[in-house]
């Protein structure tokens, strides 16, 4: 009876001390029941209702930006690669065709080859390498990554 007793005792005054505060503005310097100090959206367990919805909202904003963002820059790939593409076709398209000799052996101005004829010589004039064979000049240029020559006027 007297250790039952002891243990009410003992429960009764954990029950207290848990309940009690030191609080120096009030007029004993002890609080009953001190006031919650929780910080709504900072909890300290990780399975608290707000730091699962804080922590599934910043995931499915991070997820959706970059996945906007990959989706952005993979469609300004694309764009760059079409217009690049046509840029080509068009130059290609523009070029007149490898016309025949003329009657004094030269070619038109302009003219598009992809090798050099045998036997050409190279001159250097107003700072430009041009390549001499027979009547004609050649000017080494780059149509696309390929190498070729266009007829020019040194």
């Amino acid at each position: 009876m007297i250790t039952m007793s002891k243990v009410a005792a003992y429960a009764a005054s954990l029950s207290v001390l848990l309940s009690v505060a030191v609080a120096p503005e009030s007029p004993l310097g002890l609080q009953f029941l001190p006031e919650a100090h929780a910080i709504v959206g900072a909890p300290v367990t990780p399975v608290s209702v707000a730091g699962v919805a804080r922590r599934t909202t910043r995931r499915t904003v991070a997820v959706a930006s970059t996945t906007a963002a990959s989706q952005s820059a993979a469609q300004a790939a694309t764009a760059q690669q079409q217009s690049a593409t046509a840029q080509q076709q068009a130059a290609v398209a523009s070029q007149p065709a490898a016309a025949p000799a003329t009657a004094a052996g030269a070619l038109p101005l302009g003219t598009v080859v992809q090798a050099l004829p045998a036997g050409c010589t190279q001159v250097a004039q107003g700072g430009v390498q041009y390549s001499r064979c027979g009547a004609d000049y050649y000017r080494a240029v780059f149509q696309g990554n390929n190498l070729v020559y266009v007829t020019a006027q040194p």
